[in-house]
């Protein structure tokens, strides 16, 4: 068995988000998508905490499932499930310097939740004007807010390297998990990829070389769920291919990031964005179409050499900064064709770098990826083959042909063994990740891009 989780999500009342983005429309798409566990997010916000009251029941311990008109009269182990965590922004002055942290926080229930909210309306914290509330609290400070309220809460830095809102990020960040956390460093057991980086960038910083490495989509809207994901297996048993649900806890999820001996579970593998179609991969100035690669930028430095200005010190230069180690990976060809990537010390468990399936489609049709045919097509692979998680990590590829044609299910098996060609992104612009490496590739850049940021994410 296996959870496939997505435990950094946005609601309506954040940002930028999607109108979808509500508790129903987010079920539907994670039944599509093979998504096991889902984060409600945004429980700060006094409306959205209300709709997750009115919506939700509780199904296990701080486990939570879509009531059903007339009552429940068993639980459906099938179901999507939801658990409890909001992202918090923290902008606030620390040694001399701005730092704007965003953080995850789980908390075990809708008591809890609401008692948080509490402390932080308490505290200043406007809590009504976003989704994704600005406080002016250290990362600590939430810390001991929500460990305070019930010892079982957690808190994990998220999308840690991006430059402007991060705990390593090379704008307003620190250099250590310590600089940011003090004493309360040792209730830091795991970390957010975010999208710009993967695993294998994060196995190189000696302090997360006994953390958990997590990875969530921070979707915006319903398609893009699970884009990142972080699956949960039996700690006596690794069954990559078998994606189904069954009965867990709030408990059984945090004892799992935990690595706690007594955990039931454990992170069997994660499933990774192209880090380079991140916004904030490379080191660049979008404004000068310049961007530069960690090696370019020990060369040339990070001056722009059209304005004069500073550069945007990207993901991977601030990887290099902070690395004690080169990057060591080790590949596997798994079944199915996929590319299998683990770290050779054993500290942390493998993943596969996938591109979301609605992007494939619309490459084999020559699309956009919100084309009508693209949800067509879509809905009928969904329906007739299983779900996205499936059909990109188990289905044989002479399965989706019969459904999807010969060019698709190439192109699944391409982005199975990496086969794909890469332009990173770089100062707020999306990479371009492509099956096809035809130079005609990049043609459509600008306006992949425009349609990926007209939700922000």
């Amino acid at each position: 068995m296996e959870i496939i989780s997505d435990l950094h999500l946005h609601s309506k009342y954040s940002r930028a988000v999607s109108r979808d983005m509500v508790l129903p429309i987010m079920t539907s798409y994670a039944k599509k998508k093979g998504i096991n566990l889902l984060t409600t997010g945004d429980w700060t916000h006094p409306l959205w905490i209300r709709e997750i009251k009115n919506q939700l029941e509780e199904v296990d311990q701080g486990i939570y499932s879509l009531k059903i008109e007339g009552g429940r009269s068993k639980i459906d182990e099938n179901e999507p499930k939801f658990i409890l965590s909001v992202e918090v922004s923290s902008i606030y002055s620390q040694g001399g310097k701005v730092r704007r942290i965003h953080s995850l926080l789980f908390v075990p229930s809708i008591d809890a939740a609401e008692k948080v909210n509490k402390e932080l309306t308490k505290r200043g914290a406007n809590l009504s004007s976003d989704g994704r509330p600005i406080v002016g609290l250290m990362p600590v400070n939430l810390l001991e807010i929500i460990m305070g309220i019930d010892k079982s809460s957690f808190l994990i830095p998220c999308h840690v390297w991006t430059p402007w809102f991060s705990l390593y990020g090379s704008m307003s960040g620190f250099d250590s998990i310590d600089e940011c956390f003090g004493d309360f460093a040792k209730y830091i057991f795991a970390v957010e990829t975010g999208l710009s980086s993967d695993p294998a960038m994060n196995w190189r910083i000696e302090e997360l070389h006994n953390r958990s490495i997590v990875s969530f989509s921070d979707s915006h809207s319903p398609m893009k769920m699970g884009r990142e994901s972080t699956v949960f297996v039996p700690k006596n048993g690794n069954s990559k291919f078998e994606i189904r649900n069954s009965k867990f806890s709030y408990d059984d999820i945090r004892l799992a990031i935990m690595q706690d001996p007594k955990a039931k579970f454990k992170i069997g593998y994660t499933i990774e964005f192209y880090p380079e179609e991140g916004k904030y991969h490379y080191t660049g100035h979008r404004n000068c179409k310049v961007v530069y690669s960690p090696e370019d930028t020990k060369k040339k430095g990070t001056t722009c050499p059209v304005c004069g200005r500073g550069l945007t010190v990207g993901v991977m230069e601030r990887v290099e900064a902070l690395a004690s180690s080169p990057e060591e990976i080790s590949k596997q060809n798994g079944k199915r064709g996929i590319a299998w990537i683990t770290d050779p010390t054993k500290n942390h468990p493998p993943f596969a770098k996938l591109v979301p399936l609605s992007e494939i489609i619309a490459e084999t049709l020559n699309v956009g990826s919100g084309a009508g045919k693209v949800k067509t097509l879509y809905d009928q692979l969904t329906q007739k083959i299983g779900s996205e998680a499936e059909i990109l990590l188990k289905t044989p590829i002479d399965e989706i042909q019969k459904t999807g044609g010969v060019e698709l299910s190439n192109g699944i098996l391409k982005v199975r063994n990496g086969s794909i060609y890469i332009s990173p992104g770089y100062d707020g612009e999306y990479g371009i990740v492509k099956i096809s490496s035809d130079a005609n590739a990049l043609e459509d850049k600008e306006s992949k891009k425009s349609e990926q940021a007209s939700l922000g994410f």
